[in-house]
């Protein structure tokens, strides 16, 4: 066991990160279990404690006799140098073991910013980088989570990834590798082919990629009779049955999301052509009011918090929201509770309810009308009119709210400059909406933030095959925005375009990237989503010195013939439809949402949700 000297610690910045033992944390003895289990999310100790994910997994493995999950996280800058320095592996918050202690590691890949961080844990923990360089005397690896859909870029450094919502599937796991283990561990590839015959898993290595004389894939091919030809994903059909911890670790210090989280459903119905999450999640599905009822009051007991946040795409769309936010009432009043209701639609904006949930306090609200005009706002099939924002915001100023924020893309396929300047008109818009309001009847200090990043074509949506726009065509949009804001009264922000288009290089890269990504890394790159870490000019070196053209995957323009380096996955969302919605794109053409009329997007094969549900001209 690894004994954390106080010298260590005390020579970093925030000690609590790396010491565990918080209220809630899960406590078993090592020699008693089958199975030891380590959840990797490859961020700093705030941001992990905030994912809603992490703490799924690692209270349901915890409920089994046979397994002990414990947490592994990414040791910030001063306390990696102190790792090293003191020739410390990368260990476990709840033992103190080194990883490689451990029988399965699994990291849950987030975001694409990500990647140098699996490098860099992987290095500390001493574990070589590469599966195929890795025998039955390593943990296993694997990944999961929303980038899993597409994770070619760094399939070279895992035994197998888990595709889908993962409660069930990750028991499924357990059990093959418990019986593995008892039958000696005698060959991690029969491990693997075993896996196999678990639905949403996929095994990178039982796969060979070609390519074609241009850089293109040309075909991924499986290798092993075990390995299906395409991939399907895992969903939870019965959600308001899925597991739901009725326990959270509480951390010492700060963290991202410091308060208890309700997914009160997954999914979205609506159908933003943009949005990555939107489509893999399909088909929505909700849980009751009751079974979210009786976790609010489990996770608040046992916590201590006094904030409750509800969790998911598109909250305003929660069928049980009215009787969910009474009764929640009832309880955060009382108490002094505080509710939050993040992902509301400017379309189904209640003041009311806002009104009700913010009582105890009251904050800012954040409305993403994505574009600056009704023509491009069509092209993302936002289904938001310019009327629906203003109508929002004027109720919001006549409540008495004052800080306001507007959330956009730029760089979006189709745009023009006169969309750009849209953002900046609409935002002037929104303030005039404030100053009709009768002196003495509006709140005085208004706030209004505007907000911009990059649009990133993501795989499985229908923008998949659209270039990114370059770097100097983002800048020169952010510059437009800038000029034309009507008010120093509003306040414009964007998001750095070099992290774009570093996301968007790995967003729909293909296995050849995993070089680059190491050198990378050798080259001293990792927080790549930490402004004070990033190293543009190291990437473009590590891209140059593996022969790899960045923009070949980030401003490149794909065919519908082409091969996609993720063709071999299915997420339940067919081809043909992301297809027809790009074409319907170029038109302006918009798509209704899920409730009002089915489209066949495919994810009706899963008989579960919305795709079930009888109501406003659905039949799927």
């Amino acid at each position: 066991m690894i004994t954390l000297k106080d010298k260590i610690l005390s020579g970093v910045m925030k000690p609590t990160r790396y010491t565990g033992g918080e209220l809630n944390a899960v406590i078993k003895d090592p020699s008693a279990v089958d199975i030891r289990f380590g959840f990797c999310f490859p961020d700093v100790y705030e941001i992990a404690m905030s994912h809603l994910g992490m703490k799924i997994i690692y209270h349901t493995l915890n409920e089994r006799e046979d397994t002990y999950c414990e947490r592994v996280f990414a040791p910030w800058d001063d306390m990696e140098k102190e790792m090293r320095a003191h020739d410390m592996p990368l260990f476990a918050l709840e033992s103190g073991d080194a990883v490689t202690h451990f029988d399965i590691l699994g990291f849950t890949l987030q975001y694409e910013l990500s990647y140098s961080n699996i490098v860099n844990m992987l290095d500390l923990a001493r574990i070589p980088l590469l599966a195929e360089e890795r025998g039955e005397e390593y943990p296993l690896v694997y990944g999961g989570g929303p980038c899993a859909y597409n994770a070619e870029p760094i399939s070279d450094m895992f035994d197998f990834f888990m595709l889908g919502e993962g409660e069930d599937q990750v028991h499924e796991v357990m059990d093959v590798i418990k019986e593995w283990k008892r039958n000696g561990k005698r060959s991690k590839r029969e491990l693997l082919e075993k896996l196999c015959g678990i639905g949403g898993i996929y095994v990178p290595s039982f796969y060979d990629v070609e390519y074609n004389d241009d850089g293109t894939v040309k075909s991924v091919t499986p290798n092993n009779p075990n390995a299906p030809k395409t991939v399907k994903k895992r969903i939870m059909r019965d959600f308001d049955k899925t597991y739901a911890p009725d326990s959270i670790i509480v951390p010492f210090g700060e963290v991202v999301h410091d308060r208890v989280m309700l997914e009160v459903m997954r999914g979205c119905m609506r159908g933003c052509r943009f949005c990555q999450a939107g489509y893999i999640y399909r088909p929505l599905r909700e849980r009751s009011p009751k079974t979210l009822m009786g976790l609010a009051e489990n996770l608040l007991s046992c916590s201590g918090y006094d904030e409750i946040s509800l969790s998911s795409l598109s909250t305003s769309d929660f069928s049980g929201l009215p009787e969910l936010t009474n009764e929640l009432l009832k309880i955060t009043e009382e108490k002094k509770i505080g509710l939050s209701l993040p992902s509301l639609r400017i379309d189904n904006f209640s003041l009311e309810l806002m009104e009700k949930v913010q009582k105890v306090r009251k904050s800012g609200i954040t409305f993403a009308p994505e574009a600056g005009t009704q023509r491009l706002r069509d092209v993302i099939n936002k289904n938001i009119t310019e009327e629906n924002i203003l109508t929002s915001t004027r109720m919001l100023f006549k409540g008495g709210w004052t800080n306001v924020k507007l959330y956009f893309m730029i760089g979006l396929p189709t745009e023009t400059e006169e969309d750009v300047k849209g953002i900046a008109a609409l935002a002037g818009s929104v303030l005039n909406e404030y100053f009709e309001i009768p002196k003495e009847e509006r709140a005085k200090n208004i706030n209004i933030t505007v907000s911009t990043s990059s649009f990133v074509p993501k795989p499985f949506t229908a923008f998949q095959w659209f270039p990114m726009n370059s770097r100097e065509q983002l800048i020169e949009k952010q510059r437009l925005i800038k000029e034309n804001i009507p008010s120093r009264r509003i306040r414009y922000t964007y998001h750095d375009n070099k992290t774009s288009y570093l996301e968007g290089v790995f967003a729909r890269g293909d296995r050849r990237l995993c070089k680059a990504i190491i050198r990378a890394v050798e080259l001293g790159c990792k927080f790549d989503g930490w402004g004070e870490f990033f190293k543009f000019d190291t990437w473009m070196q590590a891209f140059e010195e593996t022969g790899i053209d960045p923009d070949f995957y980030a401003a490149r323009e794909r065919s519908y013939d082409e091969v996609l380096p993720w063709d071999h996955i299915d997420a339940g969302i067919t081809k043909q439809f992301l297809m027809n919605e790009n074409e319907k794109a170029k038109q302006a053409c918009t798509t209704p949402h899920c409730r009002e009329k089915c489209s066949n997007c495919g994810a009706a094969r899963f008989g579960a949700g919305v795709c079930t549900e009888k109501r406003g001209g659905a039949n799927g």
